[in-house]
């Protein structure tokens, strides 16, 4: 690996660490170091080197650890990279799940009285796009915590009326990840801050939700039904509901006004964000955990469920994507998790089964 700054690379390198061996190839710079408080050192490394278009990986072989240097390129994305490509698709997103709103609420108002349907619509897209957006800053805030710059969220388009509006978000990262506890922190972030929203609107749409026994028009539609929807219904909507005197525990139906629809999108969102899969949040935290080849059987896992779920699509895309896209890989995969991080994880499988959308028969008995 021949480079005028290579001189300048070593000499950072031995400022950093006490290396004991060190090793040139045609195509990358090799050095043994024999420190044990090596993952700040590495951190700063990292971060000296991304600036001069290099990369490193610190691997440990036979119980010595080794650093590993190489130069990138960083490749130009005509579409992605344009800064009006996010605020493009937001205006679009905005726009879509106004239209769904105002239909949802139109098609409830002539059933019972819920609201202008404009003014609606506007609630209802802030409290959908207020859960997905929520989710993203938690990505954007944790990356800067960690000194590692991200693109603006690119919310997708979905398909109003037909289904849901908007199929989410999702952020790219500008840098490197550098080690575990960084991509687990970025991970956990975003399902956690947007999930805090999901239960608020929530409970609002819960306590705003009519009931459909008190309805006297009896032309209503099953996908109207919120515990008969074939889409499931996640135990935490379910306490909302509960808390409220609704739903199958209380032995009525509430009506699925647009709130209840977009609080039902975001823990879905968030459920599915939490699965140990791909390249989803849960993918990441997982990856943390384990193996890459640990990693491909839980997404083949994550995958079962979805199709237990009834959520074929989402279930062949995932396949798909784990094939074509491999999960993240940071620099640094010696450094272990902190034992909050593990005790956190253990918090997000349980919320992964509160955010599930469970069919009927799969609640409890206690809650039938």
């Amino acid at each position: 690996m021949d480079d005028p700054s290579q001189e300048e690379i070593i000499s950072i390198v031995n400022s950093i660490f006490k290396v004991s061996d060190f090793t040139k190839s045609e195509f990358a710079l090799e050095f043994r170091i024999d420190d044990n408080d090596f993952t700040e050192k590495f951190e700063n490394l990292a971060r000296r080197l991304e600036d001069m278009s290099y990369f490193c990986k610190l691997e440990e072989v036979n119980g010595e650890k080794y650093v590993i240097i190489q130069k990138f390129t960083m490749k130009k994305q005509r579409i992605l990279g344009n800064p009006w490509t996010p605020r493009i698709l937001f205006a679009i997103v905005v726009g879509f799940v106004m239209f769904d709103g105002y239909h949802k609420t139109s098609v409830a108002n002539s059933i019972i009285d819920i609201g202008d349907p404009l003014e609606t619509a506007a609630w209802y897209t802030l409290a959908l796009l207020g859960i997905l957006g929520v989710h993203e800053l938690g990505h954007i805030f944790a990356a800067r915590w960690h000194k590692l710059k991200t693109t603006w969220p690119f919310f997708i388009p979905g398909l109003p009326v037909i289904g849901i509006p908007t199929f989410g978000a999702f952020i790219q990262s500008k840098g490197v990840t550098i080690n575990r506890r960084i991509l687990f922190d970025i991970a956990i972030a975003g399902p956690v801050a947007g999930l805090v929203i999901a239960i608020i609107v929530s409970v609002y749409a819960a306590y705003t939700a009519p009931v459909l026994e008190n309805i006297i028009d009896g032309n209503i539609s099953d996908d109207s039904r919120l515990s008969e929807w074939s889409l499931g219904e996640p135990l935490l909507m379910t306490a909302s509901l509960a808390m409220f005197g609704k739903g199958e525990i209380h032995g009525n139906t509430p009506y699925l006004t647009p709130f209840l629809f977009a609080s039902w999108v975001g823990f879905l969102v968030t459920f599915l964000n939490l699965l140990p899969a791909w390249q989803l949040d849960g993918g990441h935290m997982a990856r943390t955990f384990l193996s890459p080849k640990f990693h491909k059987i839980a997404t083949f896992g994550s995958i079962g469920i979805l199709f237990l779920l009834g959520y074929e699509v989402m279930a062949i895309f995932i396949l798909f994507m784990s094939f074509t896209r491999p999960s993240a890989t940071p620099l640094d995969e010696i450094t272990p998790l902190s034992r909050n991080r593990k005790l956190a994880y253990l918090g997000i499988i349980g919320l992964a089964v509160l955010c599930a959308p469970l069919p009927s028969d799969f609640l409890p008995s206690f809650l039938s």
